[in-house]
């Protein structure tokens, strides 16, 4: 029901545009003949207006994974460089959390590190929206800035790294089998403000999958019953989320690689100093506009980044 749901949602609005192009080009005509400046103005405006639209229809037909549609988890973590990069972690997720307020999404917090001196180590939290994780997933890997510390009392130049990795929410239409002997599961008293109960007791859970190495923890919700819930929900969507990328390099001859939070593996790099510039260095997609993509503005590389692993699926399909 929710994939025929996406797909008359699709169709509709496809549909609404080709009309309201046909009454856009009747009134241009119109006012052509009649010579109407006013009514000709009216029909630029809707034509530019209706390509805008245009072009976001064509960015989500791009959003045809079979994960795509769902919800998505979103861990960002600090790496190189200590307090700034602890504080490019809280930076990137304020980012994020405004990219998805632009798309009408909910977001969650599931759990948090904060940094030493500013910042924070470690976030996770949950997207929700129709095609949460279609859009979210090309955001995986580790992001660079360079700019003056607001640390160093000699305002020098620093460059930060912090890593994103985004995985989809498994529902119950997906069966992902986990033995339990395969898994430890480690208790501990949360961190942050909380609440009468929350601090007092060990209501914190991290489950680590002996197997894969993969670790997740949550420490939000009331109750260690809670917890451990969300927390096997989360090892789902990791392990489905592996799947997935082991199917992806299969399908383009590469395999990934989890790689070192640092030097020579970022996939953007954010610079504010010298010079002001946003670039994407997988797809060669840049702007200046730095204030506004650490605002939220993200979409122009989120589109380049899945029509390239789109051509880059085709092209190995192909060969």
């Amino acid at each position: 029901m929710r994939e025929r749901t996406h797909i008359e949602t699709s169709v509709a609005s496809t549909r609404k545009l080709e009309r309201e192009l046909d009454d856009a080009v009747t009134l241009a005509e119109l006012a052509d003949e009649e010579k109407d400046e006013g009514a000709l103005e009216d029909a630029r405006r809707m034509i530019a207006e209706l390509l805008t639209r245009a072009k976001q229809i064509e960015l989500e037909s791009l959003l045809s994974g079979e994960a795509d549609p769902n919800d998505c988890y979103l861990e960002i973590h600090a790496g190189q460089g200590g307090t700034e990069a602890q504080d490019w972690a809280e930076m990137m997720a304020r980012m994020y959390t405004r990219w998805a307020e632009r798309k009408g999404y909910k977001v969650q917090y599931i759990e948090e590190s904060a940094g030493e001196g500013a910042g924070i180590k470690s976030v996770t939290f949950l997207i929700s929206g129709l095609n949460a994780y279609g859009w979210m997933k090309t955001e995986s890997g580790v992001h660079r800035l360079v700019r003056i510390s607001p640390f160093d009392s000699n305002a020098r130049r620093h460059t930060s790294f912090s890593s994103v990795w985004v995985y989809p929410v498994v529902d119950d239409t997906i069966e992902i089998e986990i033995d339990e002997k395969d898994c430890r599961i480690d208790t501990y008293r949360s961190s942050g403000a909380g609440g009468q109960h929350v601090n007092k007791t060990d209501s914190a859970v991290r489950i680590t999958h002996i197997p894969t190495n993969i670790v997740v923890q949550c420490q939000n919700e009331r109750s260690q019953h809670q917890n451990r819930a969300k927390c096997w929900e989360m090892l789902r969507s990791r392990l489905y989320e592996r799947e997935l990328e082991r199917r992806e390099a299969i399908l383009a001859k590469q395999e990934a690689a989890k790689t070192e939070i640092g030097w020579g593996h970022q996939i953007r790099s954010y610079v504010l100093q010298p010079y002001q510039m946003v670039k994407d260095l997988r797809t060669e997609v840049e702007t200046s506009d730095t204030q506004g993509v650490l605002d939220g503005d993200l979409d122009r590389f989120m589109a380049a980044s899945l029509a390239a692993r789109i051509k880059t699926a085709a092209d190995a399909v192909n060969q």
